[in-house]
């Protein structure tokens, strides 16, 4: 087999307990024959139409010679630096595609006015752009082509020669596409975009940045008939056990990149697992940790710990509680696309859907139409505005009494979410705070960059079990940048996407602390001051 798990403690004994009475009523034909009963008549209507990615080898395999036509065709024109504008599922695959194969991909998964101004900024005589999008609709992804057209023409380049699409087959993005003369990929509609790593949304961008996704193909080729068969030893089977069968459940995974040569799955890892699981009150909160992560330190009895390794030596043995996984990138693709179709099974929730990713993207377009004035700050400190949901920050004075007042909301089995809606490639070091607050509550914290997470974990912090409490850090862009052919720019489009989240995790009663950084640089400081 090309993938090999080894499991201990509690998700070993979820193994034995559980893989049995998924291979007796045939989970794993089912999930290949594409039955859309596995997940009960509630998802029944949605599993219908999303099961494609059981298939997405074969359809897929015809696109690569296209690809890598193309790839020649701009390279042979002096084209040679790829630009992804896309978000969650159409840039996380990506992006851990490039890095394994170790070539430059430039992923814009932002409307921080900073990081779109960088990308453009970037070699643009040499840049040729993918713009991807399954519902052809996504703000972030308009945004996106609509400032690389301008920005072409501006450098006297015909952007139908530099622009490539890939959407969904009768989305709104292919009509016009192609209206404009654009190439267009289109990709199997019955697949939903957090499966969509082996389809043209995980391969176009892939493959014209120079990844050698024939061998992608070829890996998770070599995992089909495995991960098909109704046996103890599928697994997929046994990953989806030790994510969902744990007694009591440890619906905290932390996922931990240890010695492995595939570079940056957990951020994959984490929009699958959190989206598809997280609904109905119930779900699985994927937790992205280093090797020397505060929590791996603690006695966590919600916590499962999955390490991606490079290779499992039998004798080897996994750590008390752990649980080892390693294989090629193709493989570890479609074994856990399967766990989690599993997982879902096991929770009773439809994997395929995501009921509450629509309702901060409505908070967003909202802000945007009526351009309230935003919230008066409840104090300022070291250049940092801070805000709150209602009630939070009664009488709270300072900073650092903000931050206690919000880690006090933490229940026993919560968790903390820091979610920055800032450049991320002008400030890489915010992501360290994630440690900080770790070791401050002795719980797990998850990070995300908005808003692209809003495409992924978000679907979680909303449907998902009330037990989160939430850091969200703005900034105050230094430059703006206009959004052609909108009413808004880029500055105030993130604006409103961090109010319209932050309005909606109130309205589901999840505190909120919002810290506007007017200078990042001070601000970061005096934050890691009173995190302590």
């Amino acid at each position: 087999m090309s993938i090999t798990i080894a499991t201990s403690g509690a998700a070993g004994e979820a193994v034995e307990r559980v893989v049995p009475q998924l291979v007796r009523d045939l989970v794993a034909t089912g999930i290949t024959g594409q039955d859309p009963t596995l997940w009960g008549p509630d998802a029944e209507a949605e599993a219908s139409k999303r099961l494609g990615w059981t298939e997405a080898v074969a359809v897929s395999e015809p696109l690569v010679p296209q690809i890598l036509e193309l790839r020649d065709e701009l390279r042979g024109r002096g084209v040679d630096h790829i630009v992804l504008g896309g978000m969650g599922g159409s840039s996380l695959a990506p992006e851990v595609i490039t890095r394994t194969y170790g070539v430059e991909l430039t992923v814009l998964d932002s409307t921080d006015p900073g990081q779109v101004l960088s990308a453009l900024r970037d070699r643009l005589e040499r840049t040729a752009v993918v713009i991807s999008s399954k519902s052809g609709s996504t703000v972030e992804t308009d945004s996106q082509k609509r400032v690389y057209e301008k920005a072409f023409r501006d450098a006297g380049i015909d952007p139908v020669e530099r622009i490539v699409v890939v959407t969904d087959p009768g989305s709104p993005l292919e009509e016009s596409a192609r209206a404009d003369g654009y190439r267009v990929f289109t990709a199997d509609p019955n697949v939903g975009g957090r499966y969509s790593a082996l389809t043209a949304f995980g391969l176009v961008p892939s493959g014209l940045a120079g990844a050698d996704i024939a061998e992608l193909l070829e890996e998770a080729q070599a995992m089909e008939l495995d991960l098909a068969q109704d046996s103890p030893e599928n697994p997929g089977l046994v990953l989806g056990a030790v994510l969902a069968g744990t007694q009591p459940l440890k619906d905290k995974i932390g996922i931990v990149a240890d010695g492995t040569h595939i570079v940056g799955f957990p951020d994959w890892a984490e929009q699958l697992i959190a989206e598809s699981t997280g609904k109905l009150g119930k779900g699985l909160l994927p937790v992205v940790l280093e090797k020397d992560a505060p929590e791996l330190a603690l006695d966590l009895p919600d916590l499962q710990v999955i390490r991606l390794v490079r290779d499992r030596e039998e004798t080897r043995e996994v750590r008390h509680g752990e649980v080892e996984i390693s294989g090629s990138l193709g493989a570890q693709f479609m074994t856990w696309e399967y766990a989690v179709a599993v997982a879902g099974r096991l929770l009773g929730i439809n994997p395929f859907d995501q009921p509450d990713v629509e309702s901060a993207k409505v908070a967003a377009r909202g802000l945007l139409d009526a351009r309230p004035e935003p919230e008066p700050a409840l104090f300022t400190e070291s250049g940092i505005e801070v805000r709150a949901s209602a009630g939070l920050l009664d009488g709270v004075p300072t900073l650092e009494r903000a931050l206690a007042a919000l880690f006090a909301e933490l229940p026993e089995n919560g968790y903390v979410s820091i979610q920055a809606y800032l450049d991320r490639v002008a400030h890489p070091e915010v992501a360290r705070l994630r440690e900080l607050v770790a070791r401050r509550v002795s719980r797990p914290v998850t990070f995300g960059w908005g808003p692209r997470f809003l495409h992924s974990t978000g679907q979680y912090h909303k449907g998902g079990p009330a037990i989160g409490v939430f850091l969200q850090l703005t900034g105050v862009p230094s430059e703006d940048l206009e959004i052609p052919g909108r009413p808004f720019t880029f500055g105030e489009l993130i604006q409103a996407q961090a109010a319209g989240d932050a309005s909606v995790l109130a309205e589901h009663g999840r505190p909120v602390l919002t810290l506007t950084l007017t200078d990042p640089a001070a601000g970061l400081a005096a934050l890691r001051a009173a995190i302590g």
